[in-house]
């Protein structure tokens, strides 16, 4: 295999800006297809059904006469399931659940005086698209990951939408999970077409209704389509290549890390694997385990280009405080850390998506069976946005609730203020109200 890139940041001012133009990223590629995408939803938003038909017939190439999965094809699917199969996604599908209930957050009204109420409301959404991509892999975690926290949160309609194998339909393990979680909305659609046909919906051969949120990951016209439909619907991200930054010191077991940093290069050819470390030892050690594992591995041409990419490398560094200062600049979809008193590490890690800690929380525990969420902000997105979870399937209402008394005690302030921002009409439209 390829050596993985070695940058050495040892005696370097690790300023913020020194860190955004040095840290290893995968390129961005949204803009680059934008265009070929924008013109894709032109025709779905006018096309509807017969134009997602034919750009699954041209990507796909699958010819559908029919979008919306059967009843009865979710039935055969569930009962043909492995029952081993079955077991681990009950236990994953238990774990996430327990999670998300302690996630809804709770009702609060504030009394800032007799009479004087503010009540903050956490409401679902009412109908959610949820995106469960194909091609390289398989992916019944991401419908667990997604319909978990939306039925938590609330939300009273659910749509899957996810590729058509050459069988007409998604893969047989997405379906049997859909039914396994109650979900008997199921679209046969990939790719930028599903989410145009999620934000615009359809109503000729067969109706769809649109849908106010679209979550789930996905490829770059995945991504780039969610990006052009945000004016119409929420999204949960724009998503770029996956990635994981691992923050290890000499005691670190290098056997350890080189499989975590292959299994996060198994996704595709432009997904990220970055060590941080402040000990040469254990970086040489790491690459010589690299050499051992990725030849034996499943997809060891995948793994060896992303390991290659620029978008990865093996980080030098002074020390543990100079090491936790780049995995926050980096800011990554998942974490880990290798350390003595790795829990306080973690803690003191302010911008990941999710921190798995020490030896025995590898980020595959993440992605299947810890309770946690593994759709996460990606591209350094982490230092300013969360994790998928009930949150994401809820919006904020207050409702203000005053009484006359409760508003006279304030009349004048809002006199003042209306008149500072000349919007006279503000503070008349109180004052009318105590007029004899």
């Amino acid at each position: 295999m390829s050596r993985v890139n070695i940058l050495d940041f040892r005696g370097e001012n690790l300023s913020k800006r020194f860190l955004k133009q040095r840290l290893p990223r995968a390129a961005e590629t949204h803009a680059d297809v934008e265009r070929r995408v924008a013109d894709l939803l032109a025709e779905i938003r006018t096309g509807g059904s017969d134009a997602v038909k034919r750009f699954t017939a041209q990507f796909d190439r699958v010819e559908l006469e029919t979008l919306r999965v059967p009843a009865s094809a979710l039935d055969h699917a569930e009962s043909e399931l492995d029952p081993h199969v079955r077991s681990a996604l009950l236990e994953s599908i238990s774990r996430a659940e327990a999670v998300a209930a302690d996630q809804r957050p709770a009702d609060v009204t504030t009394e800032l005086s007799t009479g004087a109420r503010v009540t903050t409301r956490y409401l679902p959404i009412e109908r959610v698209g949820l995106y469960v991509p194909g091609g390289l892999a398989v992916y019944p975690s991401t419908v667990v990951m997604n319909v978990v926290p939306a039925l938590a949160a609330g939300a009273q309609s659910l749509a899957i939408a996810s590729p058509p194998q050459s069988s007409g339909l998604p893969h047989p393990v997405v379906l049997a999970t859909a039914r396994l979680l109650g979900v008997d909305e199921v679209w046969a659609m990939g790719g930028a077409q599903a989410i145009g046909a999620l934000a615009y919906g359809f109503d000729d051969a067969e109706e769809c209704e649109p849908v106010d949120l679209i979550t789930g990951p996905g490829n770059a016209y995945v991504a780039a389509a969610k990006s052009l439909v945000r004016s119409h619907v929420g999204i949960d991200a724009v998503a770029g290549p996956t990635e994981i930054i691992i923050l290890a010191d000499a005691g670190a077991t290098p056997a350890y890390v080189a499989a975590d940093l292959i299994s996060q290069a198994e996704h595709d050819e432009l997904a990220a694997s970055v060590l941080v470390t402040d000990s040469t030892e254990l970086a040489e050690a790491v690459a010589a385990e690299l050499e051992l594992q990725v030849p034996a591995a499943a997809h060891t041409e995948r793994i060896t280009a992303a390991l290659g990419g620029t978008q990865s490398a093996i980080v030098l560094v002074d020390d543990l405080e100079a090491g936790i200062q780049v995995v926050n600049a980096y800011a990554g979809e998942h974490v880990e850390i290798h350390t003595a008193d790795a829990a306080a590490v973690a803690g003191r890690i302010t911008n990941g998506g999710a921190v798995f800690v020490g030896d025995h929380s590898p980020v595959s525990l993440g992605d299947y069976c810890a309770g946690s969420n593994h759709v996460l902000p990606t591209m350094g997105t982490a230092a300013h946005s969360s994790g998928l979870g009930v949150h994401s399937f809820m919006k904020v209402s207050q409702v203000i609730d005053y009484d006359e008394r409760a508003l006279k005690e304030v009349a004048d302030h809002i006199a003042v203020l209306s008149a500072s921002e000349q919007l006279p009409a503000h503070g008349s439209a109180v004052n009318i109200r105590f007029e004899e």
